[in-house]
Order: C-alpha cells, then structure tokens, then sequence
C-alpha cells in the first residue's frame, strides 16, 4: 500500500500533504471551469446583444420549457433565491420578456409567463444554445454523455441536501440529544 493516502473518517483517500490541491482534478473547479466557459461564450454571443445575463437566460428557458411558473417554483427551478429571482423577473418584465401577475390560486403567489416578445427571443436563442452544448460535448459518446449527466445531477442533489442538513444543523433541528 502506498503511504501517499491515509484513511480518512469517511472512507475517503486523503493526500498526505493535505494543504496541497491538485485544481486540475477537484471536481468543484472542473464544474465551475466547464460551466464560466460555456456561461461567457454564450453569453456573449447570443444574451448580451439583448441585455440579458444567464441568471435571466435561465428564468425565459425555464419558462420556455415549463410555461407558467409561480416565482417560489421558477426560484427553484433556475436554483436561484428568490429575492434575486424578483430583481431577474422585475428587468425581464421592463424588457418586454415576461409578465407577473398575482395567481388565480393565491393573492399572495406571483404567477410570471413568457410574453409573446420572449417567447420569440427564446425561440431564437434556444438553437444556440443547444449549438453551445454539442460543441462541449463534441467527441462524448451518447452513452458517456448520459452517465455525465445523471452523475452531476446526483452530485447536486448531494449538495443540495448537505444544505438542508446544514440548515438544520444551525437551527438546532436534528442534532442527537
């Protein structure tokens, strides 16, 4: 066995000199590299020219895909809090791109829709989009690509509920006694 790892308390390798990081093979970097990538070229292609950031691509391609939305489920959606998630909607309805209006269900639920001016936008933005991911993914076989993909969404649900565990941990909910 090489002395290089020593048992960790979950099981996990650990390098022997743990104040160094190899950023070429941590997972958070790789993510956030792939995503900054794909978020500026994009960006500055195919949102910029129309002022729109990708915090506010994500909320019209969500509602391009999912149609009508309260603004507590579009937060979740685009994984976006939402008091941001209320600035986004605000500059996307002074654009033109989306309406708000109180839910038929509740007066205290904001319902938020495409307009037919963002649906056009999103209709055209949509295929570059999709133009931006087959570059990314040139040369994944389908197979790899769909592993990739159930992978990172597991990943995110791990982190996800490590926040809601965390949350819980600070409220003093589910500690043993």
């Amino acid at each position: 066995m090489h002395e290089s790892t020593q048992a960790h308390p979950w099981n996990l390798p650990v390098a022997k000199h743990p104040s160094k990081l190899d950023l070429g093979d941590y997972l958070p970097y790789l993510v956030n590299r792939v995503g900054t990538i794909i978020a500026d070229q994009f960006g500055a292609e195919a949102l910029t020219p129309h002022g729109l950031s990708i915090a506010m691509w994500r909320v019209i391609a969500v509602l391009a895909s999912a149609g009508q939305q309260r603004q507590i489920d579009l937060a979740d959606l685009t994984s976006t809090d939402a008091s941001t998630l209320s600035r986004l909607v605000t500059r996307l309805v002074r654009l033109g791109l989306v309406t708000r209006a109180r839910s038929a269900s509740s007066n205290r639920e904001v319902a938020v829709k495409l307009s037919p001016r963002g649906e056009a936008l999103v209709g055209r933005l949509i295929p570059i989009a999709k133009a931006y991911e087959a570059t990314a993914i040139a040369g994944l076989p389908p197979q790899e690509l769909a592993v990739l993909k159930r992978c990172l969404r597991r990943v995110y649900r791990n982190m996800k509920d490590n926040g809601a565990r965390a949350g819980q941990r600070e409220s003093g909910h589910g500690r043993a006694a």
